[in-house]
């Protein structure tokens, strides 16, 4: 086991910490824990794993949360009516990609990189009755330095499983940063109250990835309109759309996009390494729970962003996994 690099990768997670502590220590009063990967649907490439640890400022606090100076680029996007609630998320996360084969030391040039991303994101939620916005920046680094090939080493020898081979050929680091604008709107609500329709659609812009996208989502549970909001956060990996205070619900999502550019598949930006062609539109679901009970919420989601028929089979497992959120009230 590579002790060493566990340490190292350790460090790294603490050297981020404190440099966003300042922030993280304004009033929390929610936490959350996401869990990405992909043996939730039985595979181990592609987007292989993800975890990410979120701090939440709600607005049951006496004031209602600001946004940060990290979403200050993108205030002036946000309309300056009165908003009924706000949310600003703190997150730290480590993720990475593989090729289909990771015992190979030495991947085919076809086939997609080893890339690991450590990153930190903000996002803000100014929320009214029938719909909310969001604004979120992510700052990041990919390459070596971020860590993924100590994590995923020691994980694999942890469970017992296949040991990749291949960490040599990853993308190179690199800084990496993408603003995003988002809005969700509660379209329609039945007579019962216990289903709705939601409809979003997000922009995002930087050198991880930049985007166009537009979505729906069916839902079908109870307290439905206090959570309304909270798909927004999925794309900025800070949890899954979750249920609160008592609330549940089913949930399936159908989203229509077009990627311009994405450093996992495109390789570094300013630098050579190994990159592979892709479709760039995108048709992605996504099917799940939520439930909630005071103080604790739980969400299990299946994620499939290839319904698109691709030739390159390791693409079709680029970005289809599972997700785990945990969140809770301390």
């Amino acid at each position: 086991m590579n002790i060493q690099g566990v340490n190292d990768t350790t460090r790294l997670m603490a050297l981020v910490g404190m440099l966003v502590s300042p922030v993280l220590y304004a009033e929390t009063d929610w936490l959350s824990v996401t869990v990405d990967n992909d043996m939730f649907v039985g595979n181990d490439s592609g987007y292989t794993n993800g975890l990410f640890v979120s701090w939440f400022d709600t607005e049951e606090n006496k004031n209602q949360p600001a946004p940060s100076i990290f979403v200050r680029p993108l205030l002036w996007s946000l309309s300056e009516q009165k908003i009924e609630g706000a949310v600003n998320a703190f997150t730290i996360g480590q993720t990475m990609m593989t090729p289909q084969d990771i015992t190979i030391e030495n991947p085919t040039d076809d086939d997609l990189p080893y890339a690991g991303l450590l990153m930190f994101n903000n996002t803000y939620l100014a929320i009214n009755e029938h719909y909310a916005d969001k604004i979120s920046t992510t700052l990041g680094l990919v390459g070596p330095s971020s860590g993924a090939k100590a994590t995923q080493k020691w994980v694999h020898k942890l469970i017992d499983a296949d040991d990749p081979k291949g960490w040599d050929t990853q993308l190179k680091d690199e800084l990496v940063f993408q603003f995003t604008r988002g809005r969700i709107r509660r379209s329609w609500v039945s007579e019962s109250g216990h289903i709705d329709l939601l409809t979003s659609g997000e922009a995002s812009l930087g050198t991880l990835s930049s985007s166009v996208s537009g979505g729906v989502m069916v839902r079908y549970g109870r307290d439905l309109i206090r959570s309304y909001a909270t798909p927004l956060f999925g794309s900025s990996r800070t949890s899954n759309p979750v249920a609160i205070e008592g609330g549940w619900y089913l949930y399936a999502g159908l989203n229509v996009g077009y990627i311009f550019n994405q450093i996992f598949a495109d390789g570094n930006t300013f630098r050579d390494s190994r990159s592979i062609d892709y479709e760039h539109t995108q048709i992605s679901m996504s099917a799940g729970m939520a439930y909630s009970w005071q103080d604790l919420s739980i969400t299990l989601v299946i994620n499939d962003s290839n319904l698109i028929e691709n030739d390159k089979e390791q693409l079709q497992e680029l970005t289809r996994y599972g997700t785990l959120t945990i969140a809770w009230r301390y």
